[in-house]
C-alpha cells in the first residue's frame, strides 16, 4: 500500500490481483475439504484427502486446482469414479472473490496518489481486505454446504461471528483520532467538571472506538433477535419450525462482519431470491408450500453481495430518510 504515490517496489496493481486470484485456487481447494468433511463432523485434518469411491488417496500432482480435475476429465485416476463439478467450481469462485477483494484494495490505496494515506488508513484497507477474504471464504462455503446438506455448521457460522468481531476491534485500534465520534447534544451542551458541577466544557460523545465496537456488539444481538422473533412467530402460528438456528446464527455472522444495515440487505436479497426459487420449484409441480428449501444459501449470497454493495446501499437508503 503506498503513501502518496503508488511505490509499491517490484509490484503492480495486476500483481496485487493476480496474486489474489492464485492464493484464492490454493484456498478454495482447501474450501472444498471443509464443505465435504464439516457437515458429518468429520476431521478437516486427517485423513488426507483421498477418493470418496475407493479410498486411495489423492496424489500431490492429482491435487492441483481446477488444473488436475480438468486433466483427469473429473474422475478418480484409480477407480475412474466421475468426481463432481463442484470442487473446481467451488475452487474458481473463490479465487474469482479474493480477485475482486484485492482489486477493491488496490483501488482504496490508490486513494493516495492524489490523498496521502496514514499508516493507520492504509492499515485500515488490509484489516478490511482481509475481513472480506474470510468472509467470502465462510459464506461461499455455507452456500454449498446448506444447498446439499441442509445444515450450516458452528464451525463456520459460530467461529464467524468470533472472528467478524475480533476484525473489528483490529480495526477499532487504528482509528485516527476523532474519526468515528458519535457527538451528542451538539446544540445544547451539558457541562460537567466533577460530580455535582456542571461547569466544565464539551460535549456528551462516544469515541470512534467505542461506537465501532459496541455498534457491532448490538448488530449482532439486534440480526439474531430479528430471524429469532420470526422464528418464534412462525412457529406460534404454524406450529412447526419454519427456520433453523442456522439460518439465526448465520445472519449474527454477517452482522459481525458488516454491521446491522448490511446485514438487513443481505437478509431481503436472501428472502426475495429464496421466494422466487420456491415460486419456481413449485410452478414446475417439484415443490408444495410446505417443502423446504435451503434459505442459508439465499441468506449467505446475499451475504456477498451485501459485502460489496451494502454500505453503498445502506447510505443511499438513508438518505431517503433524511
Amino acid at each position: 500500500m503506498a503513501s502518496g504515490t503508488y511505490t509499491s517496489g517490484v509490484l503492480s496493481p495486476f500483481d496485487f490481483e493476480l496474486i489474489g486470484f492464485v492464493v484464492g485456487l490454493l484456498f478454495g481447494s482447501f474450501l472444498n475439504v471443509c464443505i465435504s468433511r464439516l457437515p458429518p463432523h468429520e476431521s478437516i485434518v486427517m485423513p488426507r484427502s483421498h477418493c470418496m469411491a475407493c479410498g486411495h488417496a489423492i496424489r500431490w500432482y492429482d491435487n492441483v486446482p481446477v488444473l488436475s480435475w480438468v486433466v483427469l476429465r473429473g474422475q478418480c485416476r484409480d477407480c475412474k469414479t466421475q468426481i463432481s463439478w463442484r470442487y473446481p467450481a467451488v475452487e474458481i469462485v473463490f479465487s474469482s472473490w479474493l480477485l475482486v477483494v484485492a482489486t477493491l484494495c488496490v483501488r482504496a490505496s490508490l486513494v493516495g496518489l492524489h490523498v496521502q494515506l496514514s499508516a493507520a488508513q492504509q492499515t485500515s484497507i488490509i484489516v478490511s481486505g482481509i475481513s472480506l477474504a474470510i468472509l467470502g471464504f465462510l459464506l461461499i462455503g455455507l452456500i454449498v454446504m446448506d444447498w446439499q446438506t441442509h445444515r450450516l455448521p458452528d464451525a463456520f457460522t459460530l467461529a464467524g461471528i468470533v472472528i467478524g468481531f475480533l476484525l473489528v476491534c483490529v480495526r477499532a485500534f487504528f482509528l485516527v483520532p476523532g474519526e468515528g465520534d458519535i457527538v451528542l447534544n451538539t446544540t445544547h451542551q451539558l457541562r460537567i467538571s466533577s460530580p455535582g458541577s456542571f461547569t466544565a466544557h464539551g460535549n456528551v460523545f462516544l469515541t470512534g472506538t467505542e461506537a465501532l465496537i459496541m455498534g457491532r456488539i448490538a448488530a449482532i444481538a439486534g440480526a439474531a433477535l430479528l430471524l429469532l422473533t420470526v422464528r418464534w412467530i412462525y412457529k406460534a402460528v404454524r406450529k412447526q419450525d419454519g427456520m433453523g438456528l442456522g439460518d439465526v446464527k448465520l445472519l449474527a455472522m454477517i452482522a459481525g462482519f458488516l454491521g446491522f444495515g448490511e446485514s438487513l440487505v443481505s437478509l431481503f436479497i436472501g428472502v426475495v431470491t429464496a421466494s422466487l426459487f420456491g415460486l419456481t420449484l413449485m410452478a414446475r409441480g417439484k415443490a408444495v408450500g410446505a417443502t423446504k428449501i435451503p434459505f442459508g444459501s439465499f441468506l449467505a449470497a446475499g451475504g456477498l453481495f451485501a459485502a460489496i454493495f451494502g454500505q453503498q446501499i445502506v447510505g443511499w437508503y438513508a438518505g431517503l430518510l433524511r
